[in-house]
């Protein structure tokens, strides 16, 4: 359909300034469902209403209260109250968690709830943030892999003690490999001298190889300079930089004295401004940068320290334990590929967890050969003693294990935290779902569970894991190997080459997101749909966000993002939402909306109405109210309030007036879920994890509408019908963009052929190797072959391919143009204005928004 004809259709205009004007035509109204949609329209029904996240804040709670909270909502208009039991100060409150009376308040929302006609949802866990408690031991923690290591002289019978690498320690292997004789060779020599400009206390501690001692240098200091000089010349191929136990971000320079005077060789940061476990379990991991074979005896580090911004605080000093140069190789940035480390801040960016390429290591003397990885595991005891007939040479021996990554729910009271369930296990998580959820569920009278609808797990703030029981099996059923003999890069050894080291590493980053997602996400829905309820996710983290965003909410029932009122939170988590929605077949998209730092009641509608009706041209389509914090009584007005919330409570002085304003967002919201979203563009995500956020390279021109697509889509869902890639809820686009990167699994590949050839039309360039080590070099091959073939197929731009096209070296505007694809809608100039479209048989639905505080004139087409 034309958009000449499309407009022609248009059955209902939506201005977002407060009024709503119909502008339908004959053809219009005679759409089946107009009437209804109208009325419905007019009069919000039963089933359309807001939700709110319904906070119990410490433990301050009282079924009187409880009663009154939810009978205001009822007259409000809101239709939902999610229960988060929050507890910020961590500490007893009124009524404890978990004690027989605090079950009963629970109860009793649930049996209120059903009376006064709130349906309820229950944060699966205490706290907002995941899925842990009390019932939770170490062994079905979210776990990763760490080791301890020694060296040995073999061609005898060699008896040890073997240290167990932490307390709390579950023994999966005990390795054994050639030593690398380079790694002697390093700057860490009594004779090695060191000198720090300006001076600080203790420098000999930088080199001496002892990772305790420490030195500490003032953040008062913006910069300094560390010169280290050896006895003897030494090959550098990596350098090494143990972190003290602060937080720190430098940006570092490196330099070499090379016949007499001293060369650049490298620039990096050493970003360790955050050292809580959900941003790396591996809270002081050593960073490793490759060096390119410098012979020297003299090298200078230049420091200068940045800013942390508002997500981490810098302490009054930050150190380093050590220094060390070594004539071994290693693999670069190897903590943060093995998700030890994660993104330090709470917005990692599409291209956050991807690396340069580091040159390939072609003396296999530094390197590892897989068959040299001996499995010796049989030959250690449950203590610990290894009892081992060595074969000749210098060995390393490496004890493998899992142990917590320490995170646990939060904030909660003190009998409520425990550690995060394991997520990657989707046994272990019905396991925490039985002991919460589940226990509410078997304390809820039969006649009054209808109430109680929906399990609610927030946006991820719980970091990675990288291991867990029975790792071996599936990871070797999913890709096609055994794991084991690669997992001395976990020490930042090389095995096989850098390109399987790195290969290796990128299927465990992918198997961990592919897990979190259908062990975790899917394992929590199953759970709850096994008793009648519905998962409501949000599809992202702001710390450690391990899986792939649209995978992740694709697994859930219903999907949510959110926004701030003040601020840029939102612009990401919002279309993360409504594109999962949109490509999983979700006509639901929720936000968490009106979340807001401190200035505590001096919101009210007219401020939040603008970023609200934004929210809207991202794709949501059904508001959950951030916050409703429970009042326990009536003595404390304006009411009981968190500094992180606009303040939807009964004491509110505008609450029991905020109707109007309320029906204006459920009747866009019931528009706004009529038919499918109109896109016009999909933006492939690529297959690299963790990802939260999609990449639009290049940005989409004005005019046009777009979603974010994932590889599990595209190879599941899509066909080809009519020259537009189709999903089978009825989503269509005209064309799929792919992102700026190298690299696709020949699958993917193969099927993005087939659509092309189908009449699909794709944007961008070929792809030139597979990112995973499955099949590896046949997989590198088969992508080369099949590239060729697509884009060697014709010299122009715009390439016939079968029934579709190939679009490559144009701007995108240019590309859409000769594609023949028509702006959805122009306004004509430029001017503040946002809008979203929603299709249906025979109606066209629009949604604009000004957001000017100026009134405007335009004539939108």
């Amino acid at each position: 359909m034309s958009k000449t004809n499309t407009l022609k259709k248009l059955a209902f205009l939506v201005l977002a300034i407060s009024t709503f004007i119909k502008c339908g035509t004959i053809a219009a109204q005679s759409t089946p469902n107009f009437a209804k949609i109208q009325s419905e329209f007019v009069t919000p029904t039963a089933e359309n209403t807001l939700w709110c996240y319904w906070y119990w804040i410490g433990d301050d709670i009282s079924k009187e209260g409880i009663t009154k909270d939810l009978q205001a909502m009822k007259e409000a208009g809101i239709g939902g109250a999610l229960i988060g039991n929050i507890n910020p100060n961590e500490k007893d409150g009124k009524v404890p968690m978990l004690s027989e009376n605090w079950w009963s308040h629970m109860v009793h929302a649930v049996n209120e709830g059903k009376r006064i006609g709130v349906d309820i949802g229950v944060f699966n866990c205490p706290g907002w943030s995941q899925s842990g408690g009390p019932w939770v031991k170490s062994e079905m923690a979210m776990r990763y892999m760490t080791y301890s290591e020694t060296s040995i002289s073999g061609g005898k019978n060699v008896k040890l003690q073997l240290v167990k690498p932490a307390a709390e320690f579950q023994d999966t292997y005990v390795l054994a490999f050639p030593t690398i004789a380079s790694e002697k060779v390093t700057s860490v020599a009594k004779t090695s001298k060191v000198l720090v400009f300006p001076s600080i206390k203790n420098p000999q501690n930088l080199i001496d190889g002892n990772t305790s001692s420490t030195s500490d240098f003032l953040s008062a200091t913006e910069k300094y300079e560390v010169e280290i000089t050896l006895e003897k010349t030494i090959n550098a191929n990596r350098l090494q930089i143990i972190p003290g136990k602060h937080p720190i971000l430098l940006q570092c320079e490196l330099f070499a004295k090379v016949n007499g005077a001293y060369k650049s060789i490298k620039s990096f940061k050493i970003d360790r401004r955050k050292l809580d476990p959900n941003v790396g379990a591996d809270t002081y991991a050593p960073l490793l940068i490759d060096l390119p074979n410098i012979k020297s005896n003299s090298f200078k580090l230049k420091f200068e320290k940045l800013e942390f911004g508002e997500y981490a605080t810098m302490e009054n000093d930050w150190s380093i334990n050590d220094i060390i140069f070594s004539e071994a190789t290693g693999l670069e940035n190897y903590a943060e590929k093995n998700l030890s480390k994660m993104h330090p801040t709470p917005f990692p960016a599409w291209d956050s967890y991807i690396w340069n390429q580091q040159k390939e290591v072609t003396n296999s003397n530094q390197k590892i050969a897989t068959t040299d990885v001996l499995d010796i595991s049989d030959k250690m005891d449950a203590e610990g003693n290894l009892v081992w007939n060595a074969p000749k040479g210098n060995w390393t021996i490496q004890r493998y294990g899992m142990t917590p990554t320490g995170t646990k729910n939060s904030p909660a009271a003190p009998q409520g935290k425990g550690y995060e369930i394991d997520k990657a296990n989707k046994e272990l998580v019905q396991f925490h779902y039985n002991q919460f959820v589940g226990e509410l569920l078997r304390r809820v009278p039969e006649e009054n569970k209808s109430a109680f609808k929906y399990v609610i797990a927030d946006s991820y703030e719980m970091g990675s894991q990288n291991w867990t029981d029975g790792y071996e099996q599936k990871f070797e059923s999913k890709f096609g190997y055994n794991p084991k003999k690669y997992l001395p890069v976990f020490s930042g050894r090389i095995v096989g080459s850098v390109e399987e080291s790195e290969r290796f590493l990128w299927d465990l980053r992918r198997s961990v997101a592919d897990a979190v997602a259908y062990e975790y996400v899917g394992g929590l829905k199953e759970a709850s749909n096994k008793d009648n309820l519905q998962l409501w996710l949000e599809n992202y983290g702001h710390w450690g966000f391990p899986s792939e965003f649209l995978m992740y909410g694709g697994q859930s029932d219903l999907v949510s993002g959110e926004f701030w009122n003040e601020g840029t939170l939102g612009n990401i988590e919002c279309k993360s939402a409504s594109s999962a929605a949109h490509i999983y077949g979700k006509s639901r998209v929720s936000a968490e909306a009106f979340t807001a730092g401190d200035r505590s009641y001096v919101r009210h509608p007219a401020m939040l109405k603008k970023r609200g009706d934004w929210s809207f041209t991202e794709g949501i389509n059904h508001f959950v109210l951030h916050l409703y914090v429970h009042q326990p009584d009536d003595n404390r007005v304006p009411g009981v309030n968190a500094w992180f919330s606009t303040e939807f409570n009964r004491h509110n002085t505008w609450f029991k007036k905020s109707k109007a304003y309320f029906e204006y967002l459920r009747r866009s919201q019931h528009l706004l879920q009529q038919g499918t979203y109109a896109a016009d563009v999909c933006y492939f995500i690529g297959e690299n994890t963790p990802i939260m956020t999609g990449v639009r390279n290049p940005e989409l021109p004005n005019g046009y509408s777009y979603d974010y697509i994932n590889a599990e889509v595209i190879l599941n869902s899509m066909t080809v019908k009519n020259g537009k890639f189709v999903l089978p809820d009825g989503m269509t686009y005209s064309l799929m963009v792919l992102p700026p990167f190298k690299t696709m699994r020949p699958e993917l590949l193969s099927k993005i052929e087939e659509l092309v050839k189908q009449g699909g039309k794709i944007f961008g360039g070929a792809p030139e190797k597979s990112p995973s080590l499955q099949n590896y070099p046949e997989s590198d091959k088969q992508v080369q072959a099949l590239a060729s073939k697509m884009w060697k197929s014709s010299s122009d731009q715009v390439k016939k391919y079968g029934e579709g096209y190939i679009v490559e070296g144009l701007e995108l505007q240019e590309a859409l143009t000769q594609l023949n694809v028509a702006k959805d809608v122009d306004l004509q100039g430029k001017y503040p204005v946002l809008w979203t479209h929603r299709t249906m048989p025979g109606m066209e639905i629009y949604f604009l928004t000004n957001q000017s505080d100026q009134e405007i004139n335009f004539s939108p087409s």
